[in-house]
C-alpha cells in the first residue's frame, strides 16, 4: 500500500500595487489612490490572494523617498483595499510601517530584511513578515555581489533575518536581483530547496526582472512575462509557495493547473 501524501499548503499569488512614479515595469501606471485602489481590484478578481502595496521604488538607482511622501502615495490605497484582501505594506521605514498598520495592511514585507531595529520592533504589529535577502541600498546594490558562498550566505542573512521577526508568521524571500547578478540570480531559483531547507515558507519576487532580460536579451520588460512564469514554475516545483508577481492572471492560471496536475487524490 503506498503511504497517503501529506498535504501541500496551496500557493499563493501575492499581486503588487506599485504606487510610485519610477518603478522599473509600472511606474507611473498606479500613481494616484483612484488608480492603484483600482489596479488593486482588478488584481483580487483576477485571483491574487493578498495584495503588496509600496509607495517607493526599490530598482537600481532609486532617488530615496521621505517619510510623509511614501504615507502619502499608500495609506489611502491600504485603507481602500484591507477590507477587499489581506494587504502587505513593501517598505524599509518603521514610521510608514506604523502607519500602513494602523490603516489595515497586516504583512510586513522589508525588503532590507529588518536590518533596522526599529522595523523588527514593529514587525510585532503585523501577522506576518517577510524578509528579503539584499546589501546596500538601490543606489549601492549592484556594486555589492561578491560572495564567497552564494546559497550559503543569502541563506545565513535570511535566518539572521527571520529571527529578529516578532510577528506570528514568516516568510523568507531570496531578493532576487538585489545585489545579485543575472548568474546569480539564476542560481538562487535553481536552489530554491536550500531555502525552503530552512523551514521557514519561502516567498518568490522574480516578476518581470533584469535577469530575466539579461538571459534571453529581452531589454524591454514588456517582454518578459513568459520568463517571469518559467521562474514561478521552476521555483513553486522546488517547493516555494508564494510568488510576488505583476500579472495575477497568468501565473494564477499556471499555478491551478500545476496544482491539479501535482494532487494526488485519485
Amino acid at each position: 500500500m503506498i503511504p497517503a501524501t501529506p498535504p501541500v499548503p496551496a500557493p499563493l499569488v501575492v499581486g503588487i500595487v506599485n504606487c510610485t512614479p519610477d518603478s522599473f515595469y509600472d511606474g507611473g501606471r498606479h500613481d494616484t489612490a483612484q488608480r492603484a485602489v483600482a489596479h488593486g481590484r482588478r488584481l483580487i478578481s483576477e485571483g491574487a490572494d493578498w495584495l503588496d502595496i509600496g509607495g517607493e521604488s526599490t530598482r537600481p538607482n532609486a532617488p530615496a523617498v521621505s517619510v510623509d511622501e511614501e504615507c502619502g502615495r499608500v495609506l489611502d490605497v491600504i485603507m481602500a483595499l484591507a477590507g477587499a484582501a489581506p494587504v502587505s505594506i513593501d517598505t524599509t521605514k518603521p514610521t510608514v510601517a506604523r502607519r500602513a498598520a494602523d490603516a489595515g495592511a497586516t504583512i510586513l514585507n522589508d525588503v532590507r530584511g529588518l536590518s533596522d531595529p526599529g522595523m523588527a520592533e514593529v514587525s510585532a504589529l503585523f501577522e506576518a513578515t517577510i524578509v528579503m535577502h539584499s546589501r546596500g541600498t538601490p543606489r549601492t546594490m549592484r556594486s555589492l555581489t561578491d560572495y564567497g558562498d552564494l546559497i550559503t550566505e543569502v541563506c545565513g542573512g535570511l535566518l539572521e533575518s527571520a529571527a529578529r521577526a516578532r510577528s506570528p508568521q514568516v516568510w523568507i524571500d531570496p531578493g532576487i536581483g538585489f545585489a545579485k547578478t543575472a548568474a546569480q540570480s539564476l542560481a538562487l531559483l535553481r536552489h530554491t530547496r536550500a531555502l525552503v531547507s530552512t523551514g521557514y515558507p519561502v516567498l518568490i519576487g522574480a516578476s518581470r526582472k533584469s535577469f530575466i532580460g539579461h538571459t534571453l536579451d529581452l531589454p524591454d520588460a514588456g517582454d518578459r512575462l513568459p520568463g517571469s512564469l518559467a521562474a514561478v514554475a521552476a521555483t513553486y516545483a522546488r517547493g516555494a509557495r508564494a510568488f510576488r508577481v505583476h500579472d495575477v492572471a497568468a501565473t494564477r492560471q499556471l499555478l491551478d493547473l500545476l496544482c491539479a496536475i501535482d494532487d494526488r487524490g485519485e
